[in-house]
């Protein structure tokens, strides 16, 4: 059973005046279900991730997944820890990525825990908590047996009165913005989910679709107070960084998320390269996780844009660059401290939250002559984010190191929509809808997306907090 009340009801359960932890539950009469299941990774949220659900996992019907970034799909091993025996709808990139991303992030549960016991054990200190794994491997596998792939534009059925159409979002390879509807007739209301909207021209992956007809829409909002840079700019932005490293003697290192932004690195190093732009340098892709997404992106070649499919058809794939050295196994990883010269160095996680990214930083961040590049959001309370707001002294892997390396930042890379953007995807509904929540941002971002939606559409909006509850009346 779902909700107690005539009316659908919907609950923000994660990524509400946040940006991470997307979860949102749609409950009827008659079934529940969930969209996305993220991990929160801002670091004063992250014990969010350990707390009861709101809603007994063996209790829901079903699940859906806008795309398999870890803040959406992170949580999804635990429904199968916990008894969810339903499915997983989602594209067919969406599924197998998502499968990579949650077996990843066991790995490196299960990594942490044991560098963590070890480092307590050595300063003789105890957790306030068990220091055990979230959710293991074989949940991981578990759950990923439960995805079940959908074309866009397909219609399904996913609980007792409750249909799902995924559209194109353009954020990553196979992310979904889903518009769900529940009850049949006049009583039937439909509820769009954006998920995480992308950006309109750019490289490899097709625009975002325009979806029309919806009562209730909850939008993203991560860079709703900004305005990203042209492809033109990232280039020359990434030109100029590569180059004054060679002068300097250092290394670009790239903490970079393993699902799209490593790809869309190498695409824009491509072109520089075959424009001559920057000297041929070794490249490291140094994650096990980006090198597995990457083999994705070649089995769907359906779902790139007219350029990116010229490019492979000229032979000029930006995934076979000159100097391209994937390094899959711990070994290969250390064999790049060994490279004399300048290198550039993409690494896992993006927000430097874990990963190999944190070894990469502490033989760099210490060094002038390197740089340390962001080309992705760095949340809140996140390494990274220390990292970008000019801390003079971090802490990585125990140590406590001085800040000496060059740090830049390249806005355009997000795959996230920015303002105008956002703005363009609302245009596409001839009517407004009869409310639009606005999620998945910092609060005060959030707050400030929502008069600018407001403003410029005539939208009636609300900003929700986590845990708010409202009816679809």
């Amino acid at each position: 059973m779902g909700s107690s009340g005539s009316a659908p009801t919907l609950s923000f359960l994660g990524a509400a005046k946040t940006v991470t932890g997307s979860r949102f539950l749609l409950e009827t009469r008659s079934a529940r279900v969930l969209v996305d299941c993220g991990l929160c990774q801002e670091r004063d949220l992250q014990s969010k991730n350990w707390e009861p659900l709101p809603v007994p996992a063996d209790r829901l019907d079903a699940v859906l997944l806008t795309h398999a970034h870890l803040d959406h799909c992170g949580l999804l091993p635990r429904l199968e820890r916990e008894g969810f025996r339903g499915r997983v709808f989602c594209t067919g990139p969406t599924a197998e990525i998502a499968k990579i991303v949650m077996l990843d992030s066991a790995r490196l549960q299960a990594e942490d825990v044991e560098h963590k016991r070890w480092r307590h054990e050595r300063e003789g200190r105890e957790s306030s908590r068990p220091v055990v794994p979230l959710y293991t491997e074989q949940d991981a596998e578990g759950i990923a047996a439960r995805l079940l792939p959908v074309s866009f534009g397909e219609t399904v059925d996913v609980a007792d009165g409750v249909q799902a159409e995924f559209y194109e979002a353009g954020h990553i390879l196979g992310s979904s913005s889903i518009r769900v509807r529940v009850g049949s007739n006049g009583a039937a209301r439909r509820v769009l989910f954006s998920g995480d909207i992308g950006r309109w021209d750019t490289p490899i992956l097709n625009d975002p679709a325009p979806c029309d007809g919806t009562d209730y829409v909850l939008m993203e909002s991560t860079y709703g107070d900004s305005l990203h840079g042209s492809e033109r700019s990232i280039q020359e932005s990434l030109a100029a960084v590569i180059n004054q490293t060679v002068e300097a003697g250092g290394n670009v290192v790239i903490p970079s998320f393993a699902i799209e932004r490593s790809q869309e690195v190498l695409y824009h190093l491509n072109r520089l390269l075959y424009e001559n732009r920057i000297p041929r340098l070794l490249v490291f892709l140094d994650s096990p996780m980006a090198a597995r997404v990457t083999d994705v992106f070649g089995r769907w070649p359906g779902y790139f844009d007219a350029d990116m499919v010229e490019l492979i058809r000229q032979g000029r794939s930006p995934f076979d660059l000159p100097g391209l050295v994937i390094a899959r196994s711990a070994d290969e990883s250390k064999t790049i401290n060994s490279v004399k010269g300048t290198a550039i160095i993409i690494a896992g996680a993006g927000m430097c939250t874990g990963g190999r990214i944190k070894h990469h930083l502490v033989r760099n961040i210490t060094r002038p002559g390197s740089r340390i590049l962001f080309v992705g959001y760095q949340a809140e309370g996140t390494l990274g984010r220390q990292i970008l707001d000019g801390a003079a002294r971090v802490r990585i892997l125990g140590e406590v190191l001085p800040v000496k390396a060059r740090i830049e930042r390249i806005s355009g890379f997000s795959a996230h929509a920015d303002k105008g953007e956002l703005l363009r995807w609302a245009g596409a509904q001839s009517a407004p809808p009869r409310r639009a929540f606005v999620v998945h941002g910092e609060a005060e971002v959030a707050m400030r997306f929502s008069s600018h939606l407001s403003e410029a559409r005539g939208w009636e909006t609300a900003v929700p907090g986590p845990g708010d509850r409202v009816e679809l009346a």
